[in-house]
This record gives C-alpha cells, sequence and structure tokens, in this order.
C-alpha cells in the first residue's frame, strides 16, 4: 500500500485551485493526472521583472518594471484602434496598449490618478515608450504580490500561464516532510538540498542558471528519480534470483555436430558469450540474460547453441520472433544446422490453423518435439511443452516484461535469454535493462564486407536511379525505403505508393512494394518474390527494418534520411552487405537539414559500429526517443536527462546494489525512507516484492 504520507500527492490534479474538470483535462494531457506529476513538470524559462529603471531609461525589447503614476484614459474612436493610458513619472512618459478590451473594466482596473507599478515588455515608438498588453499592473501598495522572477513552464493550447503557476504553487503546499533516503555522507559532498528544497526552488528559480540539468538542484532531483528507477530494477532482479532454478548441462555432443556444419568459426565474442551463457544454465538459480549484437553480430547462432544446451540436458528449448517474417527467417536459417545435429526444429505462427497446427501441438506436449520458433502464438494457452528450460525471446523491446514472464510460466524454472539487434547506449541498458546480466557481440563473423555509405542531396534523384539502373544491369538487388512522412500510416503508404509508380517508369514491373498496412501473406508473397530475384527493386516503409534477409541485395536508398533516427538508419542499413558483393549504403537528404540532421548523416558515413552510433543517437535525441520510449516498455524520465546525468545513474546504481545485499527487505530507517522513494516515483510493483518475496 502507498504510505498515507504520499496520499496528498496522489490527489486528481482537479483537488488543486483553478482546475475544474475543463482545465484539468489540459493539465492531465500536458503533465499527468496526480499532483505530483505537476511537481515533476519543471520550468524551461523564467521571465526576470526585477529590473526598474524609471521611464527615459528603459531599454527597447526589455522586460522592466516601472512605477508610474496613471495620467488619462484615451478610448478608441474606431473599436478597430487601440486602448491606451497615459501614464509618466519625472523622466517621461509611458502608454500603456490595449487591443479589443473593455475600457469600462480597465478604467476600474487601471483608475487615473493612481500610482501603479506596471511590468512588461519595453517598446519605443515614435520617441514614446510603450507596453502592449502589460503581464501586471498592481496599485503600488500591493507591489509584493508581484513575481519578480516569474517561471515559464512548458504549456499546452488552451491553459492560462497564470493559472498553471497556481496550481504548480498549490501543489508545492501539499508536499509532505519526508525521511532523507539519500547517503548523509553523499548528500553532504554533493553539497545537495533535501528533496523538498531541491523541488521548491526548481519551481521558483532565481535565474537561467537554476534551469540547468546540471545544477545542484536538477542533480539532486535527477538522482532521487534515477535512484528509484535502479533500486526498482534490483529488488524485482533479487526477487527473481530467490526463485529456485534449474541446473541445465548439456554433454556437448549436438553443439559439436552443429558448429561443425557451420561454414565459419565462432567469433571471440560470440565464444565469450556463450560461455557466460552456459554458466547461468548450469547454476541452481534462473539465467535472465540479455544479448546485445549489432545487425548481422551473429546472435542467432548463439542462441542456438543455448537452446541445443537444453536439448542435450533432455528438455526443450523456444525462440519467440516478433514478426511471422522474422519467425520464419529463423526457422530457415537454423534448419540446416540442426538437421547436422539431427534435431528436429519446428514452427508456430498465428497463420498455423487445423490440423496442422494440433500436430505441431501434440508434438510439443509429448516431448517429441524439441525445439519451436514462434510468434506471439506461442503465448496462447493450448501451447503446452512437455519440459521447456530455454526461452529466447528476440528484439525484447517489442515485449513488455510480462510477456516475458508469460513465456518462463510456460515451464519449470525457465531459463531466459533476451535478444536485441538495437545497440542499447550503456547507460539506457542499465535503466531498461537493470534486472538483467549483459552480454555484447562487438564483431562481425568472418565474410561480412563493410557497406559503404554515402550522402546525396535529394535534388540530384535522377542521378540516383541512372546509377540503379546499372546496378540492376549487374544483376544486384536494390532496397528503397520511404520516409516516415509523420505519425500517419496513410502518409506514409502514400508516399511510398508514389514511389513504387515512379520507379516503375525506369525499371518496369520488377519494382515490388510492402508497407505496414498490407497482410500478412500480401507482404511474405512480395517479400519471397524478392528473395527469389522476380523482382529488382523492393520500395518499401520501415517494415523491413527488421530482419530481412536477403544476400544478394547490395544497394540501399533511404529517402529522406534527416527524418529517420541513427539507430533506425543503422539497422536500415544492416539489410545489405549480407553476402558475397560489395553494397552501399545511399541516403538521400533534403538541402535544408537542421544541425542535428547534418551530425546524424555524419555519424552514420564515419562508423558501422553500432554501439558507438547508439550513443551518438542517445546524445543528439535523448533517451525518449532513441528506442521509442512510448512504445518500447522504457522507463521514462521526467527529471533525469540520461545524456546528462549517466554519471549519476552509475552511482546510483552502485547504491542500489549496496542496499540491497545490506537490507534486502528495507527495515532500516533508511530503507523504510526508500520505500517511500518507490512509492513516491510509482515504482510500486517493485515495493510489493518486497512482501511476496
Amino acid at each position: 500500500m502507498r504510505p498515507a504520507i504520499l496520499f496528498p500527492l496522489f490527489k486528481p490534479v482537479t483537488a488543486l485551485p483553478g482546475l475544474g474538470p475543463r482545465l484539468g483535462k489540459l493539465v492531465e494531457k500536458l503533465a499527468g493526472a496526480h499532483v505530483v506529476d505537476l511537481l515533476w513538470h519543471l520550468p524551461c524559462g523564467v521571465v526576470d521583472r526585477r529590473f526598474s529603471p524609471k521611464i527615459a531609461q528603459a531599454p527597447h525589447g526589455r522586460i522592466a518594471t516601472l512605477t508610474v503614476r496613471i495620467d488619462s484614459h484615451a478610448p478608441p474612436v474606431n473599436p478597430r484602434h487601440p486602448y491606451k493610458i497615459r501614464c509618466t513619472d519625472e523622466t517621461g512618459v509611458l502608454e500603456l496598449v490595449y487591443f479589443h478590451i473593455r475600457g469600462d473594466w480597465l478604467s476600474k482596473q487601471i483608475p487615473a490618478g493612481t500610482t501603479m507599478v506596471v511590468s512588461g515588455k519595453v517598446e519605443w515608438f515614435n520617441d514614446t515608450a510603450q507596453i502592449t498588453h502589460p503581464d501586471a499592473v498592481v496599485p503600488v501598495d500591493s507591489k509584493e504580490e508581484l513575481e519578480l522572477v516569474e517561471p515559464v513552464y512548458p504549456m499546452t493550447a488552451g491553459l492560462p500561464a497564470k493559472t498553471l503557476r497556481k496550481a504548480v504553487r498549490a501543489a508545492l503546499g501539499d508536499v509532505p516532510k519526508l525521511d532523507e533516503w539519500q547517503d548523509p555522507a553523499w548528500l553532504a559532498r554533493r553539497q545537495w538540498p533535501t528533496w523538498a528544497e531541491a523541488l521548491t526552488r526548481a519551481h521558483t528559480p532565481e535565474d537561467e542558471g537554476d534551469l540547468a540539468a546540471t545544477a545542484p538542484i536538477r542533480c539532486r532531483l535527477a538522482y532521487d528519480e534515477l535512484l528509484a528507477n535502479q533500486l526498482a530494477l534490483m529488488l524485482v532482479r533479487a526477487s527473481q534470483r530467490r526463485l529456485s532454478g534449474r541446473v541445465t548441462q548439456g554433454d556437448g555432443n549436438l553443439r559439436r555436430a552443429a558448429l561443425a556444419a557451420l561454414p565459419f568459426s565462432l567469433t571471440g565474442s560470440q565464444a565469450a558469450s556463450l560461455e557466460d551463457i552456459y554458466a547461468d544454465m548450469a547454476a541452481e538459480r534462473r539465467m535472465l540474460r540479455l544479448l546485445q549484437g549489432d545487425v548481422g553480430s551473429g546472435k542467432t547462432v548463439v542462441a542456438l547453441m543455448a537452446m541445443l544446451n537444453a536439448v542435450e540436458a533432455g528438455a526443450q528449448a523456444a525462440l519467440m520472433a516478433p514478426t511471422e517474417i522474422l519467425a520464419r527467417q529463423h526457422a530457415e536459417s537454423l534448419e540446416p544446422l540442426c538437421k547436422a545435429a539431427g534435431v528436429e526444429i519446428g514452427l508456430l505462427t498465428g497463420r498455423d490453423k487445423g490440423k496442422a497446427r494440433q500436430a505441431v501441438l501434440d508434438r510439443l506436449a509429448s516431448g517429441e518435439l524439441p525445439l519451436l520458433v514462434g510468434t506471439h502464438a506461442l503465448f496462447q494457452e493450448d501451447v503446452a511443452f512437455k519440459d521447456l528450460a530455454l526461452a529466447v525471446i528476440d528484439e525484447q523491446h517489442r515485449f513488455g516484461v510480462h510477456q516475458r514472464l508469460q513465456l518462463s510460466a510456460k515451464g519449470r524454472a525457465v531459463d531466459v535469454l533476451v535478444m536485441t539487434a538495437t545497440p542499447i547506449p550503456r547507460t539506457l541498458t542499465l535503466t531498461a535493462y537493470g534486472d538483467m546480466d549483459v552480454s555484447r557481440l562487438t564483431e562481425k563473423p568472418a565474410g561480412r564486407k563493410p557497406v559503404q555509405t554515402v550522402t546525396i542531396a535529394l535534388d540530384r534523384l535522377e542521378e540516383v536511379v541512372g546509377g540503379i539502373q546499372r546496378k540492376v544491369a549487374e544483376g544486384a538487388r536494390v532496397y528503397w525505403v520511404c520516409p516516415l512522412v509523420d505519425e500517419s500510416e496513410q502518409s506514409d503508404l502514400a508516399a511510398a505508393t508514389e514511389r513504387h509508380a515512379f520507379l516503375r517508369a525506369s525499371f518496369g514491373d520488377r519494382v515490388g512494394l510492402v508497407h505496414g498496412k498490407m497482410r500478412g501473406p500480401d507482404k511474405d508473397a512480395v517479400m519471397a518474390a524478392f528473395a527469389a530475384g522476380s523482382l529488382d527493386v523492393l520500395v518499401a516503409t520501415t517494415v523491413i527494418e527488421v530482419g530481412v534477409n536477403v544476400p544478394e541485395a547490395t544497394v540501399m536508398v533511404i529517402e529522406h534520411a534527416e527524418r529517420f533516427g541513427l539507430a533506425q538508419l543503422h539497422q536500415l542499413r544492416g539489410r545489405v552487405g549480407r553476402g558475397e558483393k560489395p553494397s552501399s549504403c545511399l541516403l538521400l537528404f533534403d538541402s535544408n537539414l537542421t544541425e542535428t540532421a547534418r551530425a546524424r548523416l555524419k555519424t552514420l558515413r564515419d562508423t558501422e559500429d553500432g554501439f558507438v552510433i547508439a550513443e551518438e543517437d542517445l546524445r543528439l535525441r535523448g533517451a525518449g526517443e532513441v528506442l521509442g520510449t512510448r512504445q518500447s516498455g522504457l522507463p521514462g524520465f521526467r527529471l533525469a536527462d540520461l545524456a546528462v546525468h549517466g554519471d549519476l545513474l552509475a552511482v546510483a546504481r552502485d547504491d542500489a546494489r549496496l542496499v540491497v545485499e545490506r537490507d534486502p527487505d528495507l527495515a532500516s530507517p533508511r530503507g523504510q525512507a526508500l520505500r517511500t522513494l518507490l512509492y513516491l516515483f510509482e515504482r510500486d510493483a517493485a515495493a510489493k516484492t518486497l512482501r511476496s518475496g
């Protein structure tokens, strides 16, 4: 249960003054549904009203706060003209200018003959100082009410800035006094304020410096969030470790047979990863390991060896892929190696129906079928294994953690190996996969050719088509990827359809088209035609990003490359360079490039190392974008920026590890405060493992 002391922070935002149902909805959309969400919604700028000159000294274009006497009102003769109020001090005249406003209201608010304090941007017009629609006009004796340094928040249409500021002030008033959860020595060394002080000061910045991600108050809050994340992962990991595992250790005969059939020997990092995996499988606790490897680094072979280890021990293993194309491809590429080892491998996708499907299920349940490759279809209730010992999950970020658990529940103490071809920056690996051990494949298998990458302006399209015609005449096959026009599939589809029609004029009917709106069988048929060589050019949206394997394809054209993320461009480039012939990737770009887009394309041109690319992608785009946090199940951070606070993440990880080792039930005084921290950042699931584990 959430501690009662935090209840005020988890009230709905509509409990705050000024936020009724209509504005409450806008705040929910902007920041979140609870009071605490508004506290995490930090200012992005400040308006400084401390400059208070005389009228004659007020510079053009600067915000100033002036004490003036209200002389007279001049309502407009024509309603289209502005309403003006003349003010003076001993040095000159200032006009307050209003458009479309009721004069009777103004004369009540700003009566002639009074002294007022006026704040806003000064503009000089025909030798007269003017402020159009001042931000504030208050009587001189209410001067204290004026916020001299005003925070500026990220906003949404229809929500008045003043209302939001008032709601945040009220939310700060709800902040309870909480026991300190940070280590006192670490706090003293960093000279950080308490949590409540840091939060208050973050919302009442003194100047632009207080807004920097590196400012002490921002670092303190970021560290709290990172510590909650790392502690939650450590607790989940510890509770997983407490679950008894099983010892899975084969005699090596099937693995030797499969390795002998490989046309190349394993790379150093493949061999090292396998040692880790075999050690995990032989241990008494359950394996939960992430295998990271660039496109073409040979993850599938590593997975097969681990699966054969399970079969040698008399058990079964399954490999789950995110799409049907990928599942079929895994089954086809593993088939010859399994055959060499004398082991049967089955395939189960959503498309398998009736008797054929039932036959696979029966042989699986009896244990006759030792290896199975499949899609989400593996989760279905009627899929039962006789003895599942290892589950391999490909492209983990397309599946949630609960699906991982669902698959591992199909057996007794199932070991789990997760693979991803998306090189993930180290900091993101820690925040997203901190509950797993990690192995990385850093080399490419022998025989892999580097891909020559060139950038070409889009206005040279005719030249590109001419070059591709020459390549096709030499027998090459070409991918042509169309841009993400926007988030709507409709317009992405239009772009692909248009390009398909344009290329048909040059290549005739040997141009295929695949996109996300096509039915599975139709998509597969086009892919199969391209793989078989009856199509020379395949126009596609990004559906080909993951896992299509056509070694004969040697040219990749990516149109509007500036609209893609670095990791995605790298994935797409990995579709070529898979055969004997040299390959090339053409990045077509719009000449109006932003600096960030230019940096992205340069990185891609300069390196093929996926991990270097991933780190650069994180630096340029921030964590939320790198894997598409919203779709990927990665934690989204509100206060921490991994590109800036990466060093704090490493400290938080060490701190969390020590806490869990010394105080696994969080029973000490600091442990109790850390429980509150977990609930504060809504890591409730981890807090629950303390009781259930």
